[in-house]
């Protein structure tokens, strides 16, 4: 063993050092939110889970990943150019309004940041903003009157919800809405047409999501490592890796980058020739049964890329994966078609279900 030089530093002990200094500022809330998430961020990337940051610091896991992602977001305001104002303000508060949009790009946020910031919008009215100026971004030509401001893209998301209300209320709520974010003059103008343009649009409504739910326990299988055909070695059955199942999906990782989740055998999905996994958020997509956001599991089939107006598609926004349904066949490539939404099964008493004499009762 190589000893230190006598001035060499420890660096263990240095990063154990740094480590416990950030798990002391985040359980005194030293500093602002922004500098909790860069910290919650190097914990966690240092090894620490959600859990276990909550237990030594009391923010709970939730709250981590919206001061982490709002973090990013922030960040990228200063890159885009935002202005002293907004990143001021959003320095010391916002962090739920920021992580509202986190899928825009970097330009689109610092906008969009600006347009939170001048209205003093709250977190819903953030996240409409975000899905407006997202929507408004697959646009190859621009609406006519309207331009890429942020202010423009509600403004026309507006517009276009007015014209689809024959109930005079709504109508007039939604012009009213479109006035107050019209950022150009001309849009501002394409909506006060429709103060004497009483003309109703009609627009297909989106297909409904392919949402499927667990029901019972047959149908959410444990996964079970194969070691191999006899005959075998103790060593190689003691080189199969221990699992540990990822909750609501009981997703199982091994070693490396591979996971693999177990999925009953539906129709839908036996037809799938490509199909592949990704986690998300049920708010993803529309449902008219849905009281409250979830985590969900949408299969995907890549071999499935021909547009139809009666199903949802993955695609390439910005660089990042997106769901969406087209009411026309849109202008750039499909990735695949969503087969299934997955939602976890609902169990009113875990505990119960695991001792198979109180069921039997």
């Amino acid at each position: 063993m190589t000893d230190l030089p006598p001035n060499a530093p420890n660096t263990e002990n240095a990063s154990d050092d740094a480590t416990q200094e950030l798990l002391r500022k985040l359980r005194q809330k030293q500093g602002n939110w922004v500098e909790w998430g860069l910290a919650i961020a190097t914990l966690q990337k240092s090894g620490y889970n959600p859990q276990e940051i909550f237990e030594a610091t009391g923010f709970e896991p939730i709250q981590q990943n919206q001061v982490i992602v709002g973090a990013q977001v922030y960040s990228s305001l200063e890159k885009a150019g935002a202005s002293e104002a907004t990143r001021s303000h959003y320095a010391v508060r916002g962090s739920d309004i920021l992580y509202e949009l986190r899928l825009l790009t970097h330009e689109e946020r610092a906008a969009a940041a600006e347009l939170t910031f001048q209205h003093k919008l709250d977190v819903d009215e953030a996240r409409e903003v975000a899905k407006a100026v997202k929507d408004f971004s697959r646009f190859r030509t621009l609406p006519t009157g309207f331009s890429q401001h942020p202010g423009d893209a509600v403004a026309y998301q507006a517009w276009k919800l007015a014209r689809q209300k024959t109930d005079l209320q709504e109508r007039s709520r939604l012009i009213a809405k479109g006035l107050r974010f019209a950022h150009t003059q001309t849009a501002r103008q394409q909506i006060e047409q429709l103060l004497t343009d009483f003309t109703v649009v009609s627009q297909r409504p989106a297909p409904i999501a392919p949402f499927y739910r667990f029901d019972s326990e047959e149908e959410l299988p444990r996964i079970v490592p194969v070691v191999g055909e006899l005959p075998l070695t103790p060593q190689e059955l003691k080189a199969v890796p221990l699992i540990e199942e990822i909750e609501p999906f009981r997703i199982v990782k091994f070693a490396g980058e591979q996971a693999w989740v177990a999925l009953p055998g539906w129709q839908v999905l036996l037809s799938a020739e490509d199909p592949v996994g990704i986690l998300t958020t049920s708010d993803r997509f529309p449902s008219q049964t849905q009281t409250q956001t979830e985590p969900v599991l949408v299969v995907v089939d890549r071999s499935q890329r021909q547009w139809n107006d009666f199903s949802y598609f993955v695609i390439d926004q910005d660089g990042e994966l997106d769901f969406q349904w087209f009411e026309t066949e849109p202008e750039f490539p499909i990735l695949g078609k969503v087969m299934i939404i997955v939602r976890p099964r609902r169990i009113l008493d875990e505990e119960v279900t695991k001792d198979s004499w109180q069921i039997d009762e």
